[in-house]
Parts: C-alpha cells; sequence; structure tokens
C-alpha cells in the first residue's frame, strides 16, 4: 500500500515521535511512503538548527537521518515555513534574511503538493495538533 504522512506537531512532540515510529513501520511492512509532508509547526522538523536537549531524542535528525537513508520525497509547506523562519538559500536570498535553515533533504513546496501526494497514496495519514 502507498502512504503519504503529513506532519502538523513540532519535532519535540509525541506526535513527531509516533510519526516517525510509523513511517518506519510502514517501510518495514513493505509499503511505501510517497511524501513525507510538514505543516503548521510540522515545519520545525525541518529545521537545520533544531537543538534538542542532551537528556532527549534530537527527532529532527532523525528524520533527516530516515529521508535520507531511504531516499524519500521530503517537502515543507512553504508559506508554514516562512512564517516559522525555516528558509532555503533562494528564501533567504528573497526576504533578506542572513542565512538558510532549511536541513538537508528537505524542500520548500505549496500545500498542493499534500493534495498530489493524498491523491496517489491509498491513504493519508496526519499526525499532529490540527
Amino acid at each position: 500500500m502507498k502512504f503519504t504522512i503529513a506532519l502538523f506537531g513540532p519535532p519535540y512532540s509525541p506526535a513527531s515521535r509516533r510519526a516517525l515510529r510509523f513511517a518506519e513501520a510502514t517501510l518495514a511492512g513493505g509499503h511505501e511512503i510517497v511524501r513525507l509532508f510538514l505543516y503548521g509547526d510540522g515545519v520545525y522538523s525541518a529545521s537545520a538548527n533544531q537543538v534538542a536537549p542532551q537528556d532527549e531524542q534530537d527527532l529532527a535528525a532523525q528524520w533527516r537521518e530516515f529521508i535520507a537513508r531511504h531516499q524519500l520525497d521530503g517537502v515543507v509547506c512553504i508559506a508554514a515555513a516562512l512564517r516559522r523562519g525555516v528558509l532555503d538559500e533562494q528564501e533567504a536570498s528573497r526576504y533578506g534574511r542572513p542565512g538558510a535553515s532549511l536541513g538537508e533533504g528537505w524542500e520548500l513546496s505549496g500545500l498542493g503538493q499534500l493534495h498530489e501526494a493524498a491523491q496517489n497514496a491509498g491513504r493519508l495519514v496526519c499526525f499532529g495538533d490540527h
């Protein structure tokens, strides 16, 4: 089965941890992930500047490692990202900000990418506050 996974909760939330474990189990079960989509506070999981306290799991780093290891399509809602200061080089330049903060493996795109992925998957599974 094909899945699209949408994460709305920040990287320090139980929702992020559950989403990552679900994604791992999905692939381990022989299923496919069409796209990982970050929206709302979920975009913080794509920030290269997230630093977890020493006594907590670094879920943002785990997400980066996961999408790199499995060569997954990781998309971050551009509107939500801009609002939260998660920028790629192009957006940082466009808005005159000192630097990019989007982590490796993620790309900024519109909400239409979530819609498209949901259409191409058998299931859309959402995690988070909204």
